[in-house]
């Protein structure tokens, strides 16, 4: 297991440098990553994935090449190995019955990286993890009862009257619903501290390339796993915790009526199925501008460009039209665009890795006070947050 602490900073800065955190808003005060040990460059991705499913069509080969290129990944982290494959053949046989062996894999994995993530997390804050009054889990690559919020947080040693909230199966908005869900938390229970936490596998989807599912191709070229966590508060005690790096100022979720088919996602006994329709990029060009104003209108915001951007970069083509659509100047994105070369898109995890990035850009520019974070997911359901740097 990869294990990260945030940038690698601990998190204390200089209180003359800082902006002061508004009163009863919750703020992030710790972010922590982890990921398998399996690291992918993408260079390497064609050959081994053909090769681990004996696939042998040149046509196959040539698309997978063309949409690694155009992904623009350059590496990814993953589960999947050679010792999973052989203990589990089946998994690269087309039509195989294979969800419980999937979820033997999936399961202890995703509970491992989110323990990973949140230890690194709980370091950087700087106090013990028996102060944690609340976890959010959030995940879309595990199914049981109970879920893996009871195993983390046993692992973890949290009390055992933690509030527990589990969010599954909600995608590639999921990380920015958990900050969501966790902002109401802190900023409805007066002292509370939130654990906040993703963990995610590409297992539940893995199989053989069909020609009959090129979004299968998209998928290879595209997903990885990892795990985030966060520690989220309102009134943060300086001389006790991290220093808060952004304020959670205001949060929107917003669904697009009919759209509900373009992007979908059907579990079977094979494992999980999706479908990608091809106007997901043009649908979110049309609606984005009108929800971002809705987070803007709350403090007095008219210009793009006067914001900072934290972007789940679902797709470079998602990247592009939003840049295009809003006129952002083309730094705007550079942390989103970076995530996504570093780590590929990793469901409800990449969120944090860009809100990692932008922490490092905002200690070494810091001039625009607002920003946004912003998250695209099945529904089509848009998530969205107006941060403050701090």
């Amino acid at each position: 297991m990869s294990q990260i602490n945030g940038s690698g900073s601990d998190g204390h800065h200089s209180a003359s440098a800082r902006r002061t955190p508004t009163p009863g808003k919750a703020t992030v005060l710790a972010i922590g990553k982890a990921f398998p040990s399996q690291l992918i460059p993408q260079e390497c991705l064609v050959e081994g994935y053909l090769r681990d499913t004996k696939c042998e069509d040149e046509s196959i080969k040539e698309k997978l090449e063309r949409l690694c290129k155009t992904t623009t990944v350059k590496t990814r982290y993953t589960v999947m190995s050679k010792a999973i494959l052989d203990k589990y053949p089946e998994l690269t046989t087309e039509g195989s019955a294979t969800i419980k062996q999937r979820l033997e894999i999936a399961n202890p994995a995703v509970v491992e990286m989110a323990l990973e993530a949140s230890l690194a997390c709980i370091k950087e804050w700087g106090r013990p993890a028996e102060d944690i009054t609340h976890i959010v889990y959030v995940s879309s690559s595990e199914i049981r009862l109970p879920g893996g919020d009871l195993y983390l947080s046993s692992k973890l040693g949290l009390r055992s009257d933690v509030g527990r909230v589990m969010l599954y199966f909600l995608g590639c908005y999921g990380g920015v619903t958990g900050l969501r869900v966790a902002k109401d938390i802190a900023e409805n229970n007066p002292g509370s501290r939130v654990l906040l936490t993703t963990s995610e596998t590409t297992i539940l989807g893995f199989r053989p390339p069909n020609k009959s599912r090129p979004y299968d191709l998209v998928g290879a070229a595209l997903f990885g796993d990892g795990a985030a966590a966060v520690i989220v508060g309102a009134d943060p005690f300086l001389d006790k915790e991290s220093s808060p790096f952004m304020e959670l100022n205001y949060a929107v979720q917003q669904f697009l009526p009919g759209t509900q088919n373009v992007i979908d996602g059907r579990l079977s006994e094979e494992g999980i199925n999706f479908k990608l329709g091809r106007d997901l990029p043009q649908k979110i060009e049309e609606n984005i501008e009108e929800f971002c104003k809705k987070l803007m209108a709350k403090a007095g915001l008219q210009d793009f460009n006067d914001l900072f951007w934290a972007v789940h970069p679902g797709g470079p083509a998602i990247l592009n039209r939003l840049e295009s659509n809003l006129k952002l100047n083309n730094q705007k994105l550079e942390c989103s665009r970076r995530a996504l070369m570093d780590y590929g898109n990793v469901s409800s995890n990449t969120i944090f890795y860009v809100m990692d990035y932008m922490r490092e850009e905002l200690k070494r520019k810091g001039d625009e006070e607002w920003g946004l974070a912003l998250a695209f997911g099945p529904g089509i359901t848009f998530e969205g947050i107006l941060l403050r740097g701090l």
